[in-house]
């Protein structure tokens, strides 16, 4: 299965359905299933502040108890959309989407940028260690394991 390592406490963000998207600098033609890893790094400043500090609380979470170095979930990897326009309260997709609120405050939506979207996450019974990589990669992921 591809997976797509992400620095917390944006994986966890992503994968408990707080944010529609992942942006990234890089586009993928990529459809399909995909696994989320998180990555060994926190992104401490980030846990400190609104609205990340208080989503994270609302789903059992501060920068302390962050699960770090595997794999937490899958799901589907719907779209692709490049960030066309964006100011401080909104982003225009290509696709003509408009990004608002918590999701537009838990991305990077600069002009240029993609937005990927993500959906149908299924929980994993237990996480899964493994050391990530840059880009998409390939891991073997037992069907057993997903919930």
């Amino acid at each position: 299965m591809k997976v797509l390592s992400m620095i917390q406490p944006w994986a966890t963000l992503l994968v408990q359905g707080e944010t529609l998207y992942e942006t990234r600098s890089w586009k993928t033609r990529y459809r399909g299933p995909l696994a989320i890893h998180a990555s060994q790094k926190v992104d401490k400043q980030a846990c400190k502040y609104e609205p990340v500090r208080s989503l994270l609380a609302k789903i059992g979470y501060s920068e302390q108890n962050l699960p770090t170095g595997v794999i937490l979930a899958t799901c589907e990897l719907t779209n692709c959309y490049q960030v066309i326009d964006a100011n401080h309260t909104s982003a225009i997709l290509d696709c003509g989407k408009l990004v608002t609120g918590e999701d537009l405050l838990l991305g990077d939506y600069s002009p240029g940028y993609f937005a990927w979207e993500i959906a149908g996450f299924r929980q994993l019974k237990r996480y899964i260690p493994v050391k990530g990589k840059l880009g998409l990669w390939e891991y073997p992921i037992d069907e057993e394991l997903m919930i």
